[in-house]
């Protein structure tokens, strides 16, 4: 089975190798793709422990692990990347994100801020166009 990301490799070769700690992203784009991955399984840990301190919503992970658990997640898909590669500091990913909810499809279509420290990806939130 490929990763729940869309990646073409396993889930053990893919994403779960940041939900266990054992690497850590090195583009916003990976780091886009490993918490749609961890709201797949949801995986409030990672999710919180990947999002910038400055915008973290603590009080909000039960409703949001509730969520992710409550809707069948389908598919993600990439649809445009800005910076974000190894050698930067700031970048954007625009995805869809196609899920299950109440026996309709919905889909979340966000353009994403992700901001690197200490050589580290975090989300950071909606990018401001």
């Amino acid at each position: 089975m490929t990763c729940y990301c869309g990646n073409n490799k396993t889930y053990k070769a893919c994403c779960e190798v940041f939900h266990l700690n054992k690497e850590k992203t090195e583009t916003a784009q990976q780091l886009m793709r490993s918490r749609y991955s961890a709201f797949v399984l949801a995986n409030g840990d990672y999710l919180m422990q990947t999002h910038h301190i400055s915008t973290r919503p603590i009080s909000e992970k039960k409703a949001i692990v509730k969520w992710a658990k409550s809707v069948e997640w389908i598919k993600l898909e990439v649809l445009e990347t800005t910076k974000g590669l190894g050698n930067d500091t700031e970048g954007t990913v625009t995805f869809n994100a196609f899920f299950h909810e109440n026996g309709n499809v919905d889909v979340i279509h966000e353009k994403s801020a992700f901001i690197k420290e200490n050589d580290t990806w975090y989300y950071l939130g909606y990018a401001k166009n």
